[in-house]
Formats: structure tokens, C-alpha cells, sequence
């Protein structure tokens, strides 16, 4: 039987069998899909990375006006972006562990305050300039600027000086941090040639593919880079990004064969999606959250009270069941989960209880009017419908509460962290320092709920420097009462990573960092 499901594996890999015939075969042999998948997988990196084809993506999470700036991205699209043209210091693989990239090691002293990011020698950017210490000095004092509005600027705040030593980065912190290697990882942090001081919309960077023609919001194209520094990645020979904001159309477009891998397939078609001939469905669990946001010095989100109200009023059960279908677990209104180390499973869940946010509703003197919720649908899969769920269930507790709907296209760029309550998605971060110093930190520029809490920005402090875990996960843990209870913050659920793809892609891994491999299928997978 062994020997058998080998050959059929090998079969597989090959092209001579689907992964769907696979897997039915395997499973009346007995063998669990779980089982079966992981032979299958061994197999096809046994045999070996097979060259050349035109990867082609087809996303949610673009939008016309969608920049190549890294400090920019803000949704999916520019992430995926950032992955294809470029690189940054560190990875952070699918165990959690830490990969080095363009810094080939890191060290520290012993108190952590003082780190060493050796550059790797002979990478060359797209546009022929071999990569310096430099280079990467820019970049990380250039995403350091407020004038940048860089997505990584809340995790360069507890730097204190950086400067080269050699073929050394040297970064100086004002207090230690032992996961400093996890925030040089953020997807922002991508090294730009002079640190994109001169272009930083070129999207020129050192990564696998060479962007040969931009069409925001439509279509993105590009070339393996002939000079790319890393054999072990890379295997397409061209990628093509399409963006396609509607789910129906995205999943017709798998469906149909034009397009190899989809992100973001809405829970309530998955399982159907799944039963298509051709491709499966793919879902991981990790850190990514689906949440509504309030401004907390906005009125009337201004009143703790009314803030606590709208938490007690969403029905998070209703919603992991409704808008989730299974992929996913319940929210606790902050932004941390059983994935993240130190993650306290003593807090208190939150649920939905109609008659203490009508108490709480009362107290916050509101007038009456309504409270008006800002939505589209690329804010996350589901997030009309799931507005809507919240609409009623608000209703049960007095709340007027009124939905806007409003265009997929700029929602990023205008309604996102502009309108003093609407929809977000994130798919968080590796480590909670980094999604804390994102998100939560007073003087983060993405620090969307304007929760700015001096006790909880004086903890983030400590848990930097707190070596000791017990220690730490306590500070961790406080942090998280504060958002939950004092922040601006409503996280009913957290989502699995819902990808669709085609059985002609072979060296899939299973990695809940983020969606689509961590963002590293194009540079990862191959052809059957």
C-alpha cells in the first residue's frame, strides 16, 4: 500500500494524477488527508523545483491608488507587492523561527540594547547597484521619519541611533528589546537602493521578480531577476498580479484556469470552491483578525462607556458561525490570540450580552443619533454582512447604530484610519511587540483607534526589555486588559487564511504568518 501511494504521489507531482484523485485515493486506502497531504508534499520537494511558466495572481486588496512605496501598504496587494521586488533584513518562517535574509546574522549584547545586522555581500539591486551597509541604513532612517508615513514607523520608535561599522548595521536602542530580529521582518522594511530616499515608488528592490509594467488597481507584471541572489527561490520564470477585488470574479477566475492562486476566498463559498475540479481550497489559522475600529478622541467614541457598549453589543458567536462558516475562532477585543508566544488564555471572553451595553449605552449620555458605521467589502471577506449582524444585534440593546457602505476602490487611502469608525483587517504580526507597536502605541501613524494610553505605552516599554517570559507575558497581559477595556478596539473573531489553488502548483507549505504563504508563494512554489 506504502509503495503504491508513493507511485501515485510521484504520479501527482508529476501531472499524471490531480491532488484532488490523489487525496481520494489515499482516503479510501485509509490514509487521512493530513497524512496524505504531507507525502505529497515530501514528494514534490524530493523531486525537485521544475523551472520556468508565468505565475499569475489574482487578489483582493487594490486599489488605483496603491503606491510602490513600501512605507505605503496598507493592503494586500502592496504587500504582495513588496514580497515580489524585494527583501528585507529578516524573515520569519512558518515555525516562528527567524531567517536571515539580506543580514546574513544578527548578534547583540547581552542586555539586548545593542544590535549587529551583518549585510550580505554581493546582492545586486534590479537596477545593477550592489547592495551596501548603506543602503540598508537608509531605509530604516527613512521609514524612522514621520514625513514617511511608513507602516513600520511604530516599531522604529525604540530606536535610539543607528550607524555602519564595516559590513555592520549597528542599531542603538533606548531600551532593550529582544525581539528587535522579529520587527526587522516587518513587510515595509523592504531595502531600497540610497534606503528609496531618491524613488521610493521605482520598486526597485533586491527581491525575485523585476516589476516590468505597474497598472494600479488592474495589473501588475514582472520578471524573474536574472541576477537574484538566492538559487533556492524564484523557480517562475514570469509573475503576473491581477487585481480583482470582487470574490465572485476572483474565484471564476481560478475556476476558469486564469489565474494559478487567489487570496481571500470567502468563507461561505470555501467548502463549494473546494468540490471545483482543478485547484483545492487551502485555509491555515494564524493572527489575522477581522474588527471594527473607533476613533477614541472622536465623538461620540470619545466616552469609554459608549465604546464599551458597542463591545458588548456585538454577538461574536453569531459572527464566527455566520462570516467565518468554521475558518476561524472568536475575537476578545484585543488583537492577540493563542498564536502568539505568551499569549495569556486566562482573560476573560467577552460575549454578547445586550442588556449590559444597554446599561453602558445609557451612560455615555449619547443623544440618540445615529452612530454610523463606515463599510466595503475589501475591508475583510464578509464585512458588509457582518456589519449588518452587528447592526441587529446593537439594535437589541437600544444602540442606533447605521451602516455606510461605501466604494471598495480608496477605502484604504480615505476611509481607513480617516473615518472615526469603520471596518479593518489585519493578519498580524509574528511577535505582539510588533503588532502592539504597529497598531497600539500613542505615536504610531497606523495606530487606528487613536488609543493613546500613557500606562500602556510604559508597559510596552518594560515588555521590550523584559527578558525573563513570566515577566514578560504578565506585562503582555496588562497591555491586553487595557486595550480590551480602555481602547477603540472590536475584534469579534479571528480569521484562518482562506487561499484558493490550482493542483498544477507544487511546494505549497502551510504558514499562518500571513495569507498565500506568508506572501512567499510566487517565490517559493513551482509548476507540476
Amino acid at each position: 500500500m506504502s509503495d503504491y501511494l508513493k507511485y501515485l504521489a510521484q504520479k501527482t507531482v508529476k501531472g499524471g494524477v490531480s491532488r484532488r484523485e490523489f487525496l481520494g485515493r489515499s482516503a479510501a486506502l485509509g490514509f487521512g488527508a493530513v497524512a496524505a497531504g504531507t507525502m505529497l508534499s515530501e514528494t514534490a520537494f524530493a523531486a525537485g523545483p521544475v523551472k520556468g511558466g508565468t505565475f499569475r495572481m489574482g487578489l483582493g486588496g487594490g486599489e488605483t491608488t496603491t503606491s510602490l512605496d513600501p512605507a505605503l501598504a496598507a493592503s494586500q496587494v502592496p504587500f504582495h507587492l513588496t514580497r515580489a521586488f524585494g527583501d528585507c533584513l529578516i524573515e520569519v518562517n512558518a515555525d516562528g523561527t527567524i531567517n536571515p535574509r539580506l543580514a546574513e546574522s544578527f548578534d547583540s549584547t547581552s542586555d539586548a540594547k545593542t544590535w549587529s545586522f551583518k549585510i550580505r555581500k554581493g546582492v545586486e539591486f534590479h537596477n545593477g547597484k550592489t547592495i551596501t551597509p548603506e543602503d540598508a541604513l537608509q531605509t530604516l532612517l527613512r521609514h524612522s521619519d514621520e514625513n514617511s508615513k511608513s507602516g513600520a514607523l511604530g516599531v522604529m520608535r525604540g530606536i535610539d541611533e543607528m550607524h555602519v561599522d564595516g559590513d555592520n548595521l549597528i542599531v542603538q536602542l533606548t531600551e532593550a528589546n529582544a525581539d528587535l530580529p522579529y520587527l526587522m521582518s516587518d513587510f515595509h522594511l523592504v531595502i531600497q537602493p540610497n534606503g528609496g530616499r531618491d524613488d521610493p515608488t521605482a520598486g526597485v528592490g533586491t527581491g525575485p521578480f523585476k516589476l516590468i509594467e505597474e497598472d494600479p488597481g488592474v495589473r501588475y507584471t514582472f520578471e524573474r531577476f536574472a541576477n537574484y541572489w538566492d538559487d533556492s527561490r524564484a523557480h517562475f520564470a514570469a509573475l503576473e498580479m491581477a487585481v480583482i477585488n470582487d470574490a465572485t470574479a476572483r474565484n471564476a477566475a481560478l475556476q476558469s484556469g486564469q489565474v494559478d492562486v487567489i487570496n481571500q476566498v470567502p468563507p461561505k463559498v470555501a467548502e463549494l470552491l473546494d468540490r471545483a475540479p482543478g485547484l483545492s481550497v487551502r485555509n491555515v489559522a494564524g493572527r489575522g483578525h477581522y474588527a471594527f475600529v473607533m476613533h477614541c478622541d472622536t465623538e461620540p467614541f470619545a466616552s469609554k462607556d459608549l465604546r464599551n457598549a458597542l463591545k458588548w453589543a456585538i454577538n461574536r458567536e453569531e459572527m464566527v458561525d455566520k462570516i467565518l462558516r468554521g475558518y476561524g475562532t472568536i475575537g476578545n477585543d484585543f488583537p492577540i490570540n493563542s498564536a502568539y508566544p505568551l499569549f495569556d488564555d486566562t482573560i476573560p471572553q467577552r460575549s454578547y450580552d445586550p442588556e449590559k451595553a444597554a446599561a453602558l449605552y445609557k451612560a455615555s449620555g449619547h443623544d440618540g443619533s445615529p452612530i454610523v458605521l463606515k463599510i466595503a467589502e475589501t475591508a475583510f471577506p464578509g464585512a458588509v454582512d457582518a456589519a449588518q449582524l452587528f447592526q441587529e444585534s446593537a439594535k437589541a440593546a437600544g444602540i442606533p447604530l447605521e451602516i455606510s457602505r461605501v466604494p471598495d476602490d480608496g477605502y484604504w487611502s480615505d476611509v481607513w484610519n480617516k473615518s472615526p469608525f469603520c471596518g479593518t483587517y489585519w493578519d498580524g504580526r509574528p511577535v505582539q511587540d510588533q503588532m502592539y507597536s504597529t497598531a497600539y502605541v500613542s505615536s504610531s501613524d497606523w495606530n487606528e483607534t487613536k488609543f493613546k494610553n500613557p500606562a500602556f505605552d510604559s508597559l510596552l516599554v518594560q515588555a521590550k526589555g523584559e527578558l525573563d517570559e513570566t515577566k514578560r507575558k504578565k506585562l503582555y497581559s496588562e497591555m491586553a486588559y487595557l486595550v480590551r477595556d480602555e481602547g477603540g478596539l472590536i475584534c469579534p473573531m479571528f480569521n484562518d487564511f482562506i487561499d484558493g489553488v490550482s493542483d498544477d502548483i507544487q511546494g505549497w507549505e502551510t504558514n499562518g504568518v500571513f495569507e498565500l504563504m506568508n506572501g512567499l508563494a510566487p517565490v517559493k512554489c513551482w509548476f507540476s
